[in-house]
């Protein structure tokens, strides 16, 4: 079958060569977009002139030959609008190119801007130029491609045939564009630091290993660029942010994938107050850039984003919904034996945060409110400044939303002496994969030179979007997410 309609298009793409057009087109960039034409369209009384006009590009994604008329819509990534293709209205030439059309082909036209009798607005051509003659048929489905698998391994064909995907990705450029402008209008420089770096660390993850052959050494996929960018803080970029891919071997899941969108930023004189503001404005103003407001729709529920946002301290919530005091070890560890975790050869802070993700975690997820959720075991932060009072505290929080973590951010911790001491702490610690096992020579020797107190934060850019977009998989988020092969 597929052969037979890939046949009969190569017979259609040499008749169009026949007709002196080529059939991959060329530079046309007088076109509007299709959501912009209809947005203007204006109804014109009875008995007065009509002078409105178009000039349209896009896929053909209906098409209906009725004789001396065809009818099409035409679809661009904002939207679609029908055109008119009548023989008394088009050259001879542009009228047989109109019979040699099929579903996927690419087109522009241009004319009058008129409503049908059933009083849909229409563009009837006048001009007609094909783009791009297309060999292969388009998905059969006529409301879009709906098998997962094919939506994920050929990308082009869902954004062809579903608006809903074109849309959850132009919501995502809105998010990153909304993300940029408030920072820089916050004083912040976007930045760009190694992807391929020789020695890996700023979070607690299982790096892509890769060799370099002209210097024969191995580097290391990035798992965050957080300790790059605050050697930029020790050089005096005060106020830095990057937006970038980085790539943890590790599972994938409904919320995980190899390679992933973060932004970090960091301020001078700042701390995790100061990152939670920041976090709030954020994402409250992504969800008004996507069209939420103050609430916006996730599966079942809706998620109020107006502000403040709640501020839970670890240990409250520990003590809540297990039942346990953080610092009483032993009871820790009989409540981890009671649910069934594993607390053998691993260290107290490490247990604690096992506990708190199997009974908290899923209490954070009935929430209907981002939660920010501060003050962790300092034993789990090693990049983190103490709180004065009780050193056993480190100033982080992580922001949950809807029982996903979203954020995670740090008075950032600047004395090169105990900087020194909690790497060297996680050196000799056993290989849980909770804590980072890297030392970083050349970091603490910036610290030396004097890093200014600072905030830190991290935001994941995909789980945004999926909570900004209503989306369950953070493969619908990501144009090209990782499978495994065939």
């Amino acid at each position: 079958m597929l052969e037979k309609v890939q046949e009969d298009r190569l017979k259609k793409l040499q008749a169009v060569r026949e007709l002196g057009i080529d059939p991959y087109g060329g530079r046309y960039d007088t076109a509007e977009p299709a959501a912009s034409i209809l947005a203007r369209y204006r109804d014109v009384a009875e008995g007065q002139a009509n002078d409105q006009r178009a000039d349209a590009a896009g896929r053909i994604v209906l098409f209906r030959d009725m004789g001396k008329m065809i009818f099409a819509h035409l679809r661009d990534s904002g939207g679609q609008i029908q055109i008119a293709l009548r023989k008394n209205a088009l050259d001879e030439k542009s009228w047989q190119l109109a019979k040699l059309l099929d579903l996927g082909d690419m087109v522009a036209a241009a004319g009058p801007l008129q409503k049908t009798r059933t009083g849909e607005v229409t563009i009837w051509a006048e001009t007609l130029t094909l783009l791009c003659k297309s060999l292969n048929p388009m998905p059969e489905k006529f409301h879009g491609l709906t098998d997962t698998e094919t939506r994920y391994r050929q990308r082009y064909l869902d954004l062809m045939t579903n608006p809903e995907a074109m849309a959850t990705f132009r919501k995502r450029v809105a998010i990153l564009e909304t993300f940029r402008a408030l920072l820089k209008q916050r004083g912040f420089s976007e930045v760009e630091t190694p992807t391929l770096q020789a020695l890996y660390g700023g979070a607690a993850a299982r790096p892509f290993t890769t060799h370099h052959n002209a210097l024969d050494c191995d580097l290391f996929m990035r798992i965050s660029p957080e300790l790059y960018l605050k050697r930029l803080l020790v050089g005096g970029m005060e106020r830095v942010f990057e937006i970038g891919r980085n790539f943890r071997n590790e599972g994938i899941d409904t919320r995980h994938n190899p390679e992933f969108t973060m932004m970090e930023l960091y301020q001078a004189c700042s701390d995790y107050h100061g990152m939670m503001e920041i976090t709030e404005e954020l994402i409250s103003a992504a969800a008004a850039a996507v069209g939420g407001g103050g609430k916006l729709p996730y599966g079942e529920r809706e998620i109020d984003y107006t502000r403040p946002w709640p501020r839970k301290k670890y240990a409250d919530l520990l003590a809540e919904h297990a039942g346990v005091d953080m610092t009483d070890s032993a009871a820790v560890r009989a409540k981890a034996r009671a649910l069934g975790i594993e607390e053998t050869n691993k260290d107290d802070a490490v247990v604690v945060n096992d506990v708190f993700e199997a009974v908290v975690e899923p209490a954070l997820a009935r929430q209907d409110r981002p939660v920010f959720v501060m003050d962790y075991p300092a034993e789990l932060c090693p990049l983190t400044r103490r709180k004065g009072d009780n050193p056993s505290i480190a100033e982080r929080f992580e922001l949950f939303v809807a029982g996903m973590e979203i954020a995670n951010a740090y008075t950032e911790l600047n004395d090169p002496a105990v900087q020194e001491a909690n790497f060297r702490a996680q050196l000799r610690g056993e290989a849980d994969g909770e804590t980072m096992r890297v030392m970083d020579e050349d970091f603490v020797t910036a610290l030396r030179h004097g890093m200014p107190p600072a905030g830190g934060l991290g935001i994941g850019i995909d789980r945004v979007v999926m909570l900004l977009t209503n989306t369950q998989s953070i493969r619908d988020v990501i144009l090209f997410p990782m499978l495994r092969g065939k």
